[in-house]
């Protein structure tokens, strides 16, 4: 098993940094879109940092462990992990806001073990902005070149929670989810960024009911969980990975003292 240090972490998102920069060539281009079998788009700049960072975790962490990517799982197929330990990638999660140019699309990796989130990275290309985080060593934002500074879920406030919502997907759903809440206020966040917004203590909840896959949750997941904050299915049980089709149920991400009835 790797050594999970800040060594690593850092390492680990250097990578999804050169993977961000590959994916702005792309961007500042007129690029292709191309339609999946699922319906969701994919352009050239997916696969391009997906088959820099498959090579980048090979050659310079570990080629101990599987890699499932997104683009790998759509082109081959797979039906369920089998390692105890493997890494999870999202190269560009949100190619809607990317083909919109809204700047709020991510690469996303993340280190699975035992069906736990247990290092992740999420980086911003546009923004030029990096969460990391990891088991045992807290939560991490990098703005531009700075040094890491550590991040906190913070106290529901006594106005009541912010929440974070999705842009594109399962609106009526959580609107309804929402009224049990007393809510402050509303903010709208593309791809993995709405885990940070929560993360970050930019906002206390985060339910999404719209279709999710492993790679899309697991580097954000391990962000929420490191500062505090917990990502659980409906009935309030952890939200696990390795399952069956890669495909999440639905779920709620949790600031600090934040539960399920409000």
């Amino acid at each position: 098993m790797l050594d999970i240090g800040l060594g690593l972490l850092q390492q680990v998102a250097d990578i999804a940094k050169r993977a961000g920069k590959q994916i702005l060539t792309v961007y500042e281009t007129d690029f292709d879109v191309e339609t999946k079998g699922d319906q969701s788009p994919v352009t050239a700049a997916d696969r391009l940092a997906e088959d820099l960072i498959t090579a980048a975790l090979k050659a310079e962490v570990s080629d101990a462990f599987p890699i499932i990517g997104e683009e790998a799982v759509d082109a081959e197929g797979m039906t369920q992990p089998t390692a105890p330990v493997f890494w999870l990638v999202d190269p560009l999660d949100g190619t809607k806001e990317f083909v919109k140019r809204t700047g709020e699309f991510t690469v996303n990796i993340a280190l699975i073990k035992d069906g736990a989130p247990i290092l992740g990275v999420v980086h911003l290309p546009v923004l030029n902005e990096t969460f990391m985080a990891a088991d045992g060593l807290g939560a991490f934002k990098q703005t531009c070149d700075g040094g890491p500074a550590s991040i906190a879920a913070r106290e529901v406030p006594t106005a009541g929670v912010t929440a974070v919502v999705s842009k594109s997907h399962g609106a009526e759903e959580a609107d309804a989810f929402l009224e049990r809440y007393t809510v402050a206020e509303r903010i709208g966040a593309g791809s993995s960024l709405k885990f940070c917004r929560v993360a970050e203590g930019a906002a206390d909840i985060y339910p999404r009911f719209g279709r999710t896959m492993e790679w899309d949750t697991a580097a954000g997941h391990a962000v929420v969980n490191a500062a505090g904050g917990r990502v659980v299915k409906t009935d309030g049980s952890p939200l696990t990975y390795s399952k069956p089709g890669l495909d999440n149920p639905h779920f709620i991400v949790l600031g600090k003292g934040v539960g399920l009835d409000g």
